[in-house]
């Protein structure tokens, strides 16, 4: 299990790297490279807009690698997903700005983030589903809490390497060619993840399937819609969280704050590196409380946090801009500690790569798609402290906090042991 974990660990860290790297660029250079018509504001607009069409493609990664992962096995889903993912990021890197090749640039960006996209919706279905169906009942939560592992340290990873290069090289040498290097690292890491994949066994959760779906998403949008609707909207706020922290906070930051990019990924990280630490944490109480129990706890916090949250951001001091950011972040491990195991849970074996993926994918589309444009364009229209984005991140955790209270908690009973009879 530990050697399973780690490489499905490893693979989505390496993955996520590849999606958040893109992130970065588009809150810090991406607007002026390849919008340079565009008001700063409007550049920033059309740059997260690029960053949430990787959402879109996601559901329908799911649903392509569901296909595969629910036809052929978890495994397949793992290697192909790691390649298009990778190939694509490394691709990113090489695209000439809008100087060079004029639109075409941005409508390359946008076809390779959509390739991004694709192989993410894959990759965490394959890998939590391995992990999830190899793990003992009474410790799945714990098991499948590794691979939830991997987003904060591939933040982490494409955040550090974005802040060594932000300190080494000048704005202008960052803006010409230091925002690219990023993006070619992600074909080394590739090549490391497909290493540490390649002697990983199938898993006996699809191995004991006797009857394989034969179109997987067709089952799951009869017999399964409202559970997937149900947890694309409860997923939504978890989404909605980490990308105004990760993505939108860093944007308004720099550019409205007049806080240095150094000072801004500084407190981003530690915040990210402490809600990396306590995902296990999350997970062993999921195991001894319950999924769903976490999850209205989580949403309940993020509910009450989204308005101090900006309020802190406001101040544009570092310990306060963290504390905000920490808080928001406890709300979200507290919920997505235990969503690894608590979605295979919900969904029947035969369907579960594709009903599990494409439930957490739509989440990503309602909660992490439109929330940096949202914020972005809310906080444009009021004062200091963007009392707006605050109202629209804790209505979009009220109706997750609705959604989780409409499903069932799946936590396995524990068995009873039966105590010896004394003769």
């Amino acid at each position: 299990m530990l050697r399973l974990a780690a490489a499905s660990l490893a693979g989505t860290a390496i993955e996520f790297y590849d999606f958040f790297v893109y992130g970065t660029a588009a809150a810090l250079v991406l607007g002026p490279l390849f919008f340079p018509t565009f008001s700063p504001l409007a550049g920033t607009l059309a740059a997260f807009g690029t960053f949430g069409v990787g959402f879109v493609a996601r559901p329908l990664g799911s649903v392509l690698f569901g296909h595969i992962g629910d036809r052929r096995g978890r495994r397949p889903v793992l290697v192909a997903s790691l390649l298009l993912t990778g190939g694509a990021t490394v691709a990113v890197g090489c695209v000439p700005t809008y100087d060079t090749i004029g639109v075409a640039a941005p409508v390359l960006l946008l076809v390779l983030r959509f390739v991004q996209g694709l192989g993410l919706g894959g990759e965490w279905g394959g890998a939590v589903l391995l992990t999830a169906e190899h793990a003992p009942a009474e410790r799945r939560a714990l098991w499948s809490s590794f691979p939830q592992i991997g987003p904060a340290l591939g933040f982490l990873l494409a955040n550090g390497v974005v802040l060594a290069l932000s300190t080494a090289l000048s704005d202008a040498q960052f803006a010409q060619w230091g925002w690219r290097v990023p993006f070619w690292i992600a074909g080394v890491l590739a090549a490391v993840g497909l290493w540490l994949r390649s002697s990983l066994v199938e898993s006996p959760g699809f191995l004991e399937i006797g009857d394989h779906a034969r179109v997987p998403l067709v089952e799951v949008a009869r017999d399964h819609w409202r559970l997937v609707l149900l947890t694309a909207g409860a997923l939504a706020v978890g989404y909605a969280i980490f990308y105004t922290v990760t993505t939108w906070s860093l944007a308004y930051g720099t550019e409205r704050l007049g806080v240095s990019r150094t000072v801004m990924l500084t407190c981003i990280m530690a915040a990210v590196v402490v809600k990396g630490s306590l995902t296990p944490v999350a997970a062993l109480l999921g195991d001894r409380y319950g999924r769903r129990t976490l999850c209205l706890a989580g949403c309940t916090a993020a509910a009450v946090w989204m308005f101090p949250m900006v309020a802190l951001l406001a101040t544009g001091q570092p310990l306060l801009m963290f504390a905000g950011f920490l808080g928001a972040l406890l709300a979200f491990v507290t919920m997505f500690g235990v969503i690894a195991a608590y979605l295979p849970e919900l969904y029947e074996p035969r369907v579960r790569c594709t009903g599990a993926a494409v439930g957490y994918n739509l989440g990503g589309v309602l909660g992490g798609a439109l929330t940096p444009i949202a914020a972005t364009a809310l906080a444009e229209q009021g004062g200091r402290v963007p009392w707006g984005v605050g109202a629209y991140l804790t209505g979009i955790a009220l109706l997750s906090l609705g959604c989780f209270a409409l499903l069932p908690e799946t936590r396995p009973v524990p068995k009873l042991v039966a105590e010896p009879v004394m003769e």
